[in-house]
């Protein structure tokens, strides 16, 4: 099963709430980035197989040929990321960016080798640094069973498009779970003011953590009742929880932006997911990886006339990406929907109706 057009669930902004400062894109997506793409491939097979594939192409030409400048960081290191290493030491990505399971990493990397080998144009490449990150869905998913194959994979860096972008339960947010609730697959953008650039941050989040969820501030999972330490502050509860879990970010932004700043917009990621109530906890692999599509590393023959923003421009970018994250975040929420998977699990989407109500005890909506 794939999927590829716009989620029909409902976006944090559908049910009137506006985080942040900055405006959003048109479509409040890491498209909104020209020329990035993303695809999915959702895998929903039998009654324990809830798991897929998202891919991110910073741009629509040989990816080998015409890397991008890039950055990665570790917010909190418990995970199985591939290729991150060769991006912090020469600051570029030279495929598309494949996000999975935890234990398909080695099919995913496979994969994209595979699929960069075979275009037009790299006949004589003799090494490729594949990007994969992962997180572990392995309570709704039959994950031992590493469903995932070359062709899952393939099929969506193959599928990826500008446009509208679908969240919740796809791709490689089929399976996961975050802050209580159902997680998935979420996106959002800034665009920072014309007297800061007016340049373009779009985010997408693979969300599958835990902590106490908040949602413009208000401290939503303590007032739905599910939430980390909840066993621990309320007698007679002995609700599961759990520090598993893990958030992969991808951040890109059409800035000029050095490998070096962009490792400073990664970490803001993490203030971000802060925002959301994470605490970043002992079994959350925290990863981000921001790209520039500007200043294209095309061969090493010459020199490149890279233009660069200084590091006194960097703030609203900043702000961008803390604020895009965040909102990612709750798009991957409200856009998913309940799914049953290995064993019965079965993970609860966030319920709209009861959000809507906390949310306008606390101000954040308007009375109806």
């Amino acid at each position: 099963m794939s999927a590829a057009g716009q989620s029909d669930s409902l976006r944090i902004r559908d049910l009137g709430v506006a985080p942040g400062l900055f405006d959003t894109g048109s479509l409040n997506a890491i498209t909104d980035v020209a020329g990035v793409q993303v695809g999915h491939r959702t895998l929903i097979e039998g009654d324990s197989v809830r798991t897929g594939v998202t891919a991110i192409r910073p741009h629509g030409g040989n990816l080998y040929q015409e890397a991008v400048p890039a950055a990665v960081h570790v917010g909190n290191g418990f995970g199985k990321a591939a290729g991150f290493l060769q991006v912090q030491e020469l600051g570029t990505i030279e495929t598309p960016i494949v996000l999975t399971n935890t234990l398909d990493v080695g099919t995913a990397v496979d994969a994209t080798v595979r699929w960069t080998l075979e275009q037009p144009g790299n006949e004589d490449v003799g090494s490729v640094n594949a990007v994969v990150g992962e997180t572990n869905d392995g309570y709704l998913n039959a994950i031992r069973d590493q469903p995932v194959t070359a062709q899952d994979v393939i099929a969506a860096i193959e599928s990826a498009a500008g446009g509208p972008v679908a969240e919740g339960s796809v791709g490689a947010g089929t399976g996961t779970s975050t802050l209580g609730w159902k997680g998935g697959i979420g996106t959002s953008s800034r665009v920072t003011p014309d007297d800061h650039g007016g340049h373009t941050v779009g985010v997408l989040v693979q969300t599958n953590y835990g902590g106490i969820l908040r949602i413009d501030g208000v401290p939503v999972g303590e007032k739905l009742g599910r939430y980390d330490f909840r066993s621990a502050v309320e007698a007679n509860n002995a609700e599961r929880t759990s520090d598993d879990g893990s958030a992969m970010i991808v951040v890109a932004t059409d800035a000029p932006v050095s490998p070096r700043n962009l490792e400073r917009m990664a970490k803001r990621t993490m203030m971000g997911l802060a925002r959301t109530g994470s605490y970043a906890s002992n079994g959350s692999g925290d990863f981000a990886l921001a790209f520039s599509t500007q200043n294209r590393r095309a061969g090493d023959a010459a020199p490149r006339p890279d233009t660069l923003l200084p590091n006194r421009r960097m703030n609203p970018l900043f702000l961008a990406t803390v604020e895009a994250t965040e909102e990612a975040v709750y798009n991957a929420l409200t856009a998913a929907t309940t799914v049953t998977g290995r064993d019965r699990h079965t993970q609860e989407a966030l319920p709209l109706d009861r959000l809507r109500t906390i949310l306008r005890e606390a101000g954040r909506l308007d009375s109806e």
